[in-house]
């Protein structure tokens, strides 16, 4: 008898097509919803892992050029045409705003340093807004993938029940095709939800240096036109 339960349930296709074309509606749907989540998930990484990659390499060649003892005036008139990269947005906003803050006679206007640094935070945190958008996208769908996953499979797994329940016969070649159509959300579900989970931590931690690196970079560009002040 086992012998022949064991035929029959090799006879059944358990190829992931096969199973994902056998299931309802519901299940379906539930992969459908995982895939583009997937597929969003990876677009979004690999835009921003180039995206993080390119903005590192703007940083220390700004850097490099920055510290080479070029005067600020001149450095200003080259990045005001043409800024590429954080850095020297940061740059160009204090070096703006340090013009503005100059009377026809020579002299500072009063609270140039807080408007320089306010001015220079803002541009901070539009960098940031900007690189961060899609993160957390990918915290949405390394959070929530398991659970939708999780539905389909409860879903599969009813149906399974009830097709058992109309036919009245619990061998292992009714039950096996119906619990593997549901298994396969939720492999789906962690399929969607493990890449997008690792790459959000690692983008997080690479978006927080680049975001130190700037403010670090506010705060020399800040010493600098403090000196001035008190020259």
């Amino acid at each position: 008898m086992e012998a022949e339960v064991v035929g029959l349930v090799e006879k059944v296709d358990f190829s992931s097509f096969t199973l994902i074309s056998r299931a309802s509606i519901v299940v379906k749907l539930v992969i459908l919803i995982l895939l583009t989540a997937s597929v969003w998930s990876w677009t979004i990484i690999i835009q921003k892992t180039i995206s993080f990659r390119l903005v590192r390499r703007q940083v220390r060649k700004f850097d490099k050029i920055f510290w080479s003892g070029k005067p600020l005036d001149e450095l200003y008139k080259i990045v005001k045409e043409r800024a590429k990269g954080p850095s020297s947005l940061v740059f160009a906003t204090g070096m703006a705003e340090w013009e503005r803050s100059q009377s026809e006679n020579g002299e500072s206007i009063p609270g140039v340093s807080s408007r320089i640094e306010r001015s220079v935070d803002i541009i901070i945190m539009k960098e940031q807004e900007k690189l961060s958008y899609g993160l957390a996208f990918l915290a949405t769908v390394g959070s929530t993938a398991p659970f939708i996953g999780l539905l389909g499979t409860v879903w599969g797994i009813k149906n399974a029940f009830e097709e058992i329940a109309i036919s009245q016969n619990t061998n292992l070649a009714t039950v096996a095709p119906g619990i593997a159509e549901a298994l396969v959300a939720t492999a789906f579900g962690l399929f969607a939800a493990i890449p997008a989970l690792i790459f959000y931590n690692k983008l997080s931690i690479d978006l927080d240096r680049i975001v130190r690196t700037l403010e670090i970079f506010s705060d020399e560009l800040s010493t600098i036109f403090s000196r001035e002040l008190d020259s």
